[in-house]
């Protein structure tokens, strides 16, 4: 399959009701508005194709850019890819479960993750933390060195609530990610998450809304889901 022939088979999957939704939560024209679940069956026919990836991200159009990182191979990017696909990545949706996710299945992923981190740009911030979160939803604990989660998780409990919005999300899943996928800090993230307390999101046009890590890890712990991992990190 060609540019083309998906561009089009993704505008025929596009509903107005779900491209409302991705208006609402921040996506621009041009988009189609399509379910990412039914991007399926066109994976079935373009496969793993880097070259198609790219030009798909490049249209700006936020469906294309999504199913963008359902083809892409993580392993043939560089870190230069990554930085322009943060440059194009306008909204959350994009940096935390595009470019994000698409990085997490990378051996440069903590690298990158950690310039993003320490960005000072929002969505690069975003973006990085939610990587963490992707790599220790799926990876084995031996991954990572306990020192350096511990002190990430010593930065988000420090400036958690003067950072900027997005990475506010990022940053506190980041505390429940670790509490929950993470065993060997489990404890350290529960009473981290305590001492966070309840973090204010001010939201445009909306009420403030305020995010609380400590009853969402109790709520896993309850159900006995702590040291959860996922089989993939992408659908």
């Amino acid at each position: 399959m060609n540019l083309e022939l998906v561009m089009q088979e993704l505008e025929a999957l596009g509903k107005q009701r779900t491209k409302k939704i991705y208006e609402s939560n921040g996506a621009l024209e041009p988009l189609f508005g399509v379910a990412t679940g039914e991007m399926k069956p066109i994976f079935k026919k373009t496969k793993i194709n880097q070259a198609l990836a790219e030009q798909l991200y490049a249209t700006g159009n936020y469906d294309a850019m999504y199913f963008a990182g359902i083809i892409a191979d993580p392993k043939a990017m560089t870190e230069a890819d990554f930085e322009r696909w943060i440059d194009a990545a306008y909204f959350y949706m994009l940096s935390d479960f595009v470019v994000a996710v698409t990085l997490a299945e990378t051996d440069i992923a903590q690298n990158v993750a950690d310039k993003w981190i320490a960005s000072g740009d929002e969505l690069r911030m975003s973006a990085g933390w939610s990587c963490y979160c992707w790599l220790m939803g799926n990876r084995p604990d031996g991954e990572f060195a306990v020192s350096k989660i511990a002190d990430l998780l010593e930065l988000a409990k420090n400036t958690i609530h003067e950072s900027p919005e997005r990475a506010k999300f990022a940053m506190n899943n980041f505390i429940f990610t670790v509490a929950t996928s993470y065993l060997p800090l489990h404890d350290e993230a529960v009473e981290t998450a305590k001492a966070v307390g309840p973090v204010e999101v001010i939201r445009d046009k909306k009420k403030s809304s305020f995010l609380l890590a400590s009853e969402r890890i109790q709520k896993e712990v309850e159900k006995g889901r702590i040291g959860f991992k996922r089989k993939h990190v992408r659908c």
